[in-house]
């Protein structure tokens, strides 16, 4: 009999051996970033990876600052994606002396309800910087992912002109207004009652002039040295939902502060855009350029346009090295794939060309075209980890050059944020209120290209493990209690969500109900019924008991070998054991589940389990013991986590009976036979 104390010993020490592997592994900075690693196990060696990249691509046109202002793109198309509720003309220049940009915009909403509309309602983000009795600043502790304000992180943007065509200044009429939490000291929302109501259809200019002290790099823009990441950078209108938009009954704002833990929402719109820089300034920028840049006087002026995106983001560095690829596949007409190398990462071309075009090509047969003509890729230096891993329409930002020959964390980033163009930049959820219909499938996508193109498999049940507070995905993203708790079930509780859908219905069928659902709702702006409604459409099945346990609330589905009984049977000179297993379910029912029996002579039996009850014994007479019981040793139920109590051992006496995980078992039975002499 071992004493209970020693039990407790040995479970304390796997416990360390354990977290010291996850640590080794990178997992305890698996929510850093907006993607999540996979498990160094399952990666390709170097010298194999290295391999992967020899493909054949497309020449490489290195390219001078002088070139790159010579990438003039073909005209816009001429039949609207979207419904273009914005137009934006902005006019915008590097201050670099002072870290400051100075803007002018002209913007026209036009009205897309059937109500007459008093007010305008702008994010101004910059605020979230001016000090730290914001609410982005109190709720983040002045922390995002790896990324933390220095000293030199503060900033802000100040309107310095509002008003209408007629030049009647409108700033005695604006307000800033926190409608999440009451916070006086939050000015990332501002309300500005219109002289004029604005009827449905029609539409309502205004110019306004901004300047923004941009903050040291931190939570996606800033400064670092001479590279600049602006985004989220000026005056943007909030959205005003129609009724029938995400299951609204009656037609309205959709208004919040900007958040610790939330990212954005816009309507779809036009961008037309002038980025004046200093000379030796490479631009990166939404869309794509359309006339050579003018140089005069020491100042470069970019041209850019987009049209049919909700955002408008760039960045500008003297540092890079800008290579272009033209590209064409299935869904993807031709195309151009700009790459904004920090120095450090010059010989890594391959690789991120490699991971974008095979990012582009797999979403493109899975889900539907990539209907834009451009799509850049920056890099950002190694001090700028903040403006890393990052994605805007048609731009997106791979994490910052801080190592020389970096894992597959490189090419994931770029599949991530690549796969943002979908369910972020196309769908456009809402990212403030539910988070994990685009962070949740992202990293599902994410997860098939690492597999689909490189053969990186995730580590499902450590990733499951992690849930240790779950939550329900559809809410608030503030409404979580911290970041850890954010990341658990946005990212990774979403992710098993769908994967869990997948080993119910066939992969098959799950690539139907993507590429329905991106089909349907893509420029949109669906909600998670609406996603609902698409996987019970395809299915011809109710999902209501589904969703409402595993994404309208907080539950898994948690199942427990509670006992095992063994006991010999005589029959004559025959002797026979009966075996009792008692099976316990702690969760939520989401489809059959397996139970393996194992027996001293080798045999193994199968049970299926359809799980409606909450608990049940199986009784099975054989001619040697059961050795062991699992439940779901292949581990296809995604929203297990507590894979402790799945496997029971038959031979322990029951008063020093403990319950392991099969695969921890089989760790600690290899480390005593290495230890063995």
């Amino acid at each position: 009999m071992r004493p209970r104390y020693l039990n407790g010993i040995i479970i304390g020490s796997l416990a360390i051996i354990m977290l010291g592997i996850s640590l080794q592994g990178g997992f305890d900075k698996a929510w850093l970033s907006q993607f999540t690693y996979a498990y160094k196990d399952n990666q390709l060696t170097s010298e194999l990876a290295a391999s992967v990249f020899n493909q054949q691509l497309a020449e490489p046109s290195a390219s001078s600052a002088q070139d790159h202002q010579m990438n003039v793109q073909p005209p816009p198309q001429q039949q609207p994606l979207s419904k273009r509720v914005v137009e934006y003309h902005i006019s915008v220049t590097l201050l670099e002396q002072t870290r400051q940009l100075s803007g002018e915009q002209t913007v026209t909403w036009t009205n897309p309800g059937k109500k007459p509309v008093t007010d305008l309602y702008f994010h101004l983000y910059p605020n979230a910087f001016r000090s730290s009795k914001t609410t982005f600043m109190k709720e983040s502790g002045g922390k995002l992912r790896q990324d933390t304000a220095t000293a030199n992180s503060y900033g802000y943007m100040d309107l310095t002109s509002l008003q209408t065509l007629e030049g009647d200044s409108l700033l005695p009429r604006i307000q800033y207004v926190q409608p999440d939490d009451g916070n006086k000291h939050d000015t990332t929302l501002m309300k500005l009652r219109l002289p004029d109501p604005v009827m449905p259809g029609k539409s309502v200019t205004l110019k306004m002039g901004f300047d923004v002290k941009l903050p040291e790099v931190f939570a996606r823009m800033g400064y670092s040295g001479d590279f600049v990441m602006a985004g989220q950078w000026f005056p943007k209108i909030a959205v005003y939902e129609t009724a029938g938009t995400r299951d609204r009954s009656a037609e309205g704002w959709n208004l919040h502060q900007y958040h610790g833990n939330s990212e954005f929402y816009s309507s779809f719109g036009i961008y037309s855009v002038k980025i004046n820089v200093p000379e030796k300034h490479i631009v990166a920028a939404t869309g794509f350029q359309t006339k050579p840049a003018v140089t005069e006087s020491g100042r470069s002026i970019y041209q850019f346009y987009a049209e049919d995106v909700h955002d408008f983001a760039w960045a500008a560095s003297p540092d890079f090295i800008y290579k272009e690829f033209s590209f064409s596949e299935d869904n993807i007409p031709g195309m151009r794939i700009k790459l904004y190398l920090d120095p450090a990462h010059s010989e890594l071309t391959e690789r991120y060309i490699h991971a974008a075009k095979s990012s582009l090509t797999k979403l493109a047969k899975w889900y539907g075209p990539y209907p834009y003509s451009t799509l850049s890729v920056i890099v950002p230096p190694k001090q700028a980890g903040g403006a890393g891993g990052m994605e805007y329409p048609t731009l997106v930002t791979a994490f910052a050059a801080d190592k020389e020959n970096p894992g597959y964390e490189l090419e994931r980033v770029v599949a991530h944020e690549i796969a943002h163009q979908y369910w972020y930049g196309m769908v456009a959820s809402n990212e403030f209120e539910e988070a994990w219909l685009d962070e949740g499938f992202t990293s599902y996508a994410e997860d098939k290209i690492m597999e689909a193109v490189y053969g990186v498999l995730p580590n499902l049940r450590m990733e499951a493990s992690y849930m240790t507070d779950p939550a329900p995905l559809k809410q608030e993203s503030w409404g979580y209690k911290n970041h850890q708790q954010y990341a658990e079930n946005v990212y990774m509780r979403s992710k098993l969500v769908l994967l869990d859908i997948e080993n119910q219905i066939g992969a098959n069928q799950m690539n139907k109900i993507l590429r329905t659902y991106f089909k349907t709702y893509k420029f949109k702006h669906p909600t998670t019924s609406d996603f609902q409604k698409i996987v019970e459409t395809i299915t011809k099945t109710d999902w209501s008991d589904y969703f409402n346990s595993f994404v309208y609330n907080n539950k898994m589905a948690d199942f427990e070998v509670e006992a095992i009984k063994v006991k010999t049977i005589r029959s004559g000179e025959e002797e026979s054991y009966e075996s009792l297993v008692t099976v316990r379910r702690n969760g939520e029912m989401n489809g059959s589940i397996p139970i393996v029996l194992k027996f001293t002579d080798g045999t193994t039996k199968t049970k299926v389990w359809n799980a409606e009850q909450a608990r049940i014994q199986i009784k099975e007479v054989h001619s040697a013991p059961l050795e062991w019981a699992a439940i779901d040793p292949q581990q296809s139920n995604m929203l297990d986590n507590k894979l402790i109590n799945n496997y029971m051992k038959a031979e322990l006496p029951s008063e020093a009976r403990s319950r392991w995980n099969l695969g921890v078992v089989r760790f600690v039975e290899g480390i005593l036979k290495s230890l063995a002499w």
